[in-house]
């Protein structure tokens, strides 16, 4: 008799969620058909790779490969980004020739450029985005801001759900200010009072603002199913997809979203308690999204941008007091049930590796980008399988030799041991297709020496 869920060692769940991803669904919830026996059995063995490399085992075959951009299909499919978050049939065709023709053993599907028409509709403020404040040959551009003001903590502890509808989404969405005129439904009890309540529901510019919502999620089901299509196709062709979903550590969703880098900084010396208890109520919350997202696609990998947490943002005392804690208590959550935490140590994290260490062996998968490998391969990395490193400026910049000389050194300095998987180190928009081949085709070969 198969065990109950809540029964199984983390181990265990982590085992059925590989299970799971190796077993594919198509859209309406059936086994999934390859497009040839030889896509199914190339499919398998990259996640077998990947698999063996998150819990730092002896590899197969070679060491991984993945291939982490931003808007780089879309440029190298003559495309505009702004094209590619209007038109997705554009986008899609994009992505997918940008995955057939580099072939890496992980990928990023075709979500990261976003649908444009959705932001649009409900005049979203937090990002610009091509040809809404940045030309349509750019990416987009995320717009600093205390979208939360210094006094607005006890709102957002005292109940998360309800500041974040009736104070926070009316000012990153232009169109939803009628939220902010809506009750508490946890007010809405017996029937005495009851009719009060829904006055505000009469008001027009609570009406228009649901209006939008509508319109934006049809919009949203439009990009869903475009998006869905095309996971289901680049899945049967052979090409696992990297990551199900996202969560935050919760001093980025303060320091990104909420208060801003200024913001969260004078909260760390002037309201340092409410900072802190405003991270532990958000912690479960990150957990839950992360562990959700996973269990709905029966895919592993959870994606976590790391931000405020890189050296120079805070001292040594001050990573260890707000970032860390909280952090680890939410990939913990994670690897509690099953999922495979997938952070992106953004810009350099040489200084907190050792810090970050303090995790189970061979249970999460992090992105480094321009952080000391050979230190962070002696800390982090003795109980973490690491991707990334390869520089977006060299692939820009350089020439294909500099990338296999570079990717070989990477080889040479992580491989040993297990626990790497060749990568770009940060989302790259402009590069050179040719020094891309060669950080793929590096690793595919040199990295044979290490299975």
């Amino acid at each position: 008799m198969a065990k109950e869920w809540a029964d199984m060692t983390s181990d265990e769940k982590q085992e059925a969620f590989f299970a799971k991803w190796m077993a594919p669904k198509d859209p309406e919830g059936k086994d999934l058909k390859f497009q040839s026996p030889e896509a199914e059995k190339e499919f398998k063995a990259r996640i077998t790779r990947i698999k063996d490399a998150v819990q730092m085992k002896k590899l197969p075959d070679r060491v991984p490969v993945f291939v982490a951009p931003s808007f780089f299909p879309a440029y190298h499919a003559g495309i505009t980004p702004q094209e590619a978050m209007y038109d997705y049939e554009k986008c899609m065709k994009a992505f997918k020739d940008f995955v057939v023709e580099f072939k890496p053993d992980g990928n990023l599907g075709a979500a990261v450029p976003g649908p444009g028409k959705l932001f649009e509709i409900l005049d979203y403020k937090l990002y610009s985005w091509p040809g809404h404040g940045v030309a349509p040959e750019q990416s987009y551009q995320a717009n600093e801001g205390e979208y939360m003001k210094p006094d607005e903590y006890d709102a957002l502890i005292d109940d998360p759900s309800n500041f974040f509808s009736n104070t926070y989404l009316p000012r990153v969405f232009g169109k939803l200010d009628g939220f902010g005129m809506l009750p508490a439904l946890t007010g809405i009890l017996e029937m005495y009072g009851v009719a009060f309540n829904f006055i505000p529901f009469g008001l027009p510019p609570v009406q228009a603002t649901y209006k939008a919502l509508f319109e934006a999620g049809a919009e949203a089901l439009k990009w869903a199913g475009a998006i869905g299509a095309f996971n289901a196709d680049i899945t049967s062709a052979g090409f696992p997809l990297m990551a199900s979903g996202f969560t935050k550590a919760p001093f980025d969703v303060v320091g990104d979203t909420l208060r801003g880098t200024r913001g969260v900084m004078l909260d760390m010396y002037r309201q340092p308690d409410k900072l802190l208890e405003a991270l532990e109520r958000l912690t479960p919350i990150m957990i839950k999204m992360g562990v959700g997202t996973a269990q709905m696609s029966g895919h592993p990998v959870i994606f976590i941008p790391l931000h405020k947490g890189a050296d120079g943002f805070l001292s040594d005392a001050q990573f260890k007091k707000f970032y860390w804690p909280t952090f680890r208590k939410v990939m913990l959550g994670l690897i509690d049930e099953g999922v495979v935490p997938m952070p992106a140590a953004e810009g350099h994290w040489t200084t907190r590796m050792e810090v970050m260490s303090d995790l189970p062996k061979g249970k999460t998968l992090w992105m480094i980008d321009q952080s000391d490998m050979a230190k962070t391969k002696k800390t982090l990395g003795k109980v973490a399988c690491l991707f990334g490193n390869v520089p977006s400026d060299l692939l820009t910049i350089g020439t294909p030799q500099q990338v296999k000389d570079y990717v070989k050194n990477l080889i040479d300095t992580c491989a040993p041991g297990g626990g790497y998987v060749v990568s770009n180190g940060a989302f790259f928009d402009q590069a050179k297709a040719e020094n891309v081949h060669a950080m793929v085709d590096t690793a595919m070969e040199y990295g044979k020496v290490y299975k």
